[in-house]
């Protein structure tokens, strides 16, 4: 289990980001994500989940890799895992009995429940596909990486510096 794991072990690990300046809401990436996982088009089943934030604002959430795991910490039955090496949840379906308390616990609405097996579901990355998670290869809109936190909060401060500096210059009359 990652509860040892340090901050720095942490940061390296790879997650499914999005960024919702380019996501349309199209939902490829849920009925990727079941045709691989479940054989279904199904966003139901799917382990990522689009949401419209706004009419015009849409992101796609997956598993942020929490450490340490809230979702991990919430289960009664110990059915979830976080693995050191990527710090992906597994899920023990013999231990898990469906009380979604790790549901409740996933501050990202990451977690979902699956609509037949009634098994919690998280994205696993696609770990057994060799070229990363498929949501991120067949996102239409190339709105979905494949990145460490670090290089996800690297891009936050690129675009908010960016931000910042529009509003600065058009605050002293010069048009950017």
């Amino acid at each position: 289990m990652a509860t040892g794991s340090s901050k720095a072990e942490s940061a390296k690990w790879k997650m499914v980001s999005c960024d919702p300046d380019k996501c349309t809401g199209c939902t490829v990436c849920e009925y990727i994500c079941s045709l691989t996982k479940d054989n279904a088009f199904s966003a139901q089943k799917s382990r990522i989940r689009t949401m419209r934030l706004h009419p015009l604002i849409n992101i796609s959430i997956a598993c942020r890799l929490c450490s340490p795991a809230p979702c991990v910490t919430a289960c009664p039955r110990d059915a979830l895992k976080q693995s050191e090496q990527t710090g992906v949840i597994m899920i023990d379906d013999d231990k898990c009995d469906g009380c979604s308390w790790c549901i409740e616990a996933c501050d990202y609405g990451a977690i979902t429940l699956h609509p037949e097996l009634k098994k919690v579901r998280i994205c696993d990355l696609c770990e057994n596909e060799k070229d990363g998670p498929r949501c991120v290869k067949w996102c239409p809109e190339e709105a979905l990486d494949f990145v460490t936190k670090e290089i996800l909060s690297q891009k936050a401060r690129i675009a908010v510096t960016k931000k910042l500096f529009k509003e600065s210059m058009e605050a002293a009359g010069i048009k950017v």
